[in-house]
């Protein structure tokens, strides 16, 4: 894409390193975020590359359900990669309704807005939370999807809405279904943070780490700077019509694995309280790529400690808040 994309959620943690993506492609970049788990800090680097030349930065402040907010974000957008939601399971079993109507709603909005600018294409953030606790793994697009919570159920309504566009003609869809992302930026101190970001924090802390459950449920870890080359892909990638696909390694890996690695980098033990598993929480995931591949030509290049690494020497750095 050549013209000017919208990032709703580009503030966020993976929306920022989108618009620095973007921007360092030559691309023209418009962001939509409320604030709310955005930092303005994040796109300090954005603005940075803008400053050199090449490329345009702009920043609106609103909340994606905003009709005429959203209208403004839209308008003269040849692509929109929509991040914007509550990107909770717990938060969502607190409150179904809030996450429903930002996750959900927000996603109605901006998928009409996009059609109204004329708008080619429509980037979605979507969850491997969608298969819930499939009974094989790994999982595959073909995998029944599960949701097990309010936020799993929204983002899979969210697909629906995409799909329903790009059906009629509107659009190109591409729904990307995120697995467990993490590294630098990512907020530790947000009750939407993820366990690596958490765990990093509290090795950099020296404070105790909580584990919900017991320590064996495992996950498909994703560095984002794989996660931005996908969104990057589907918005370069000769498409049609809706694509639903897994952005994941193929690798699983413990929580009590992860610790290990933490106290590995950092050098220090931690001390382990473990809690009840929270309500909505799957118990393995591991993604079946091979569609990415094939669709995309993408795949993910970043292993776990190589990933781990650059996130430790981000919270090191003294740029986590942490």
């Amino acid at each position: 894409m050549d013209g000017l994309t919208l990032v709703t959620g580009g503030a966020g943690f993976i929306g920022s390193h989108v618009v620095d993506a973007l921007l360092m492609s030559g691309s023209d970049v418009r962001v939509l975020d409320d604030f709310s788990t955005g930092k303005e800090e994040n796109l300090d680097g954005a603005w940075a590359l803008a400053a050199q030349g090449g490329a345009g930065l702009q920043v609106i402040e609103g909340d994606v359900r905003d009709e005429v907010r959203m209208r403004d974000a839209a308008d003269g957008c040849e692509a929109i990669v929509h991040l914007a939601a509550v990107p909770s399971v717990a938060q969502s079993m607190e409150d179904p309704v809030g996450c429903d109507s930002v996750t959900h709603g927000g996603t109605v909005n901006a998928v009409r807005q996009a059609v109204e600018a004329g708008a080619e294409r429509f980037v979605l953030a979507s969850s491997c939370a969608v298969y819930g606790d499939a009974a094989e793994l790994p999982i595959a697009e073909t995998t029944s999807p599960r949701p097990l919570s309010p936020y799993a159920g929204a983002k899979l309504a969210s697909e629906g809405v995409c799909a329903d566009a790009a059906d009629a003609g509107q659009l190109t869809a591409v729904c990307l279904r995120f697995f467990n992302v993490y590294g630098p930026r990512q907020d530790p101190g947000s009750a939407y943070s993820g366990v690596i970001s958490r765990f990093l924090s509290a090795a950099a802390a020296g404070e105790p780490v909580t584990i919900y459950g017991d320590g064996r449920q495992s996950r498909d870890f994703v560095y984002v700077a794989d996660v931005v080359a996908a969104i990057l892909a589907a918005l370069q990638r000769a498409l049609t019509g809706t694509s639903v696909l897994n952005v994941g390694t193929g690798r699983q890996t413990d929580l009590l694995q992860i610790l290990d690695v933490v106290e590995e980098r950092s050098g220090r033990k931690l001390e382990r309280r473990l809690e009840p598993a929270r309500e909505g929480d799957i118990r393995d995931s591991r993604a079946d790529a091979g569609r990415s591949r094939w669709v995309l030509g993408w795949e993910a290049e970043i292993g776990l400690p190589a990933g781990l690494a650059a996130t430790w020497e981000w919270f090191t750095a003294g740029d986590s808040g942490a």
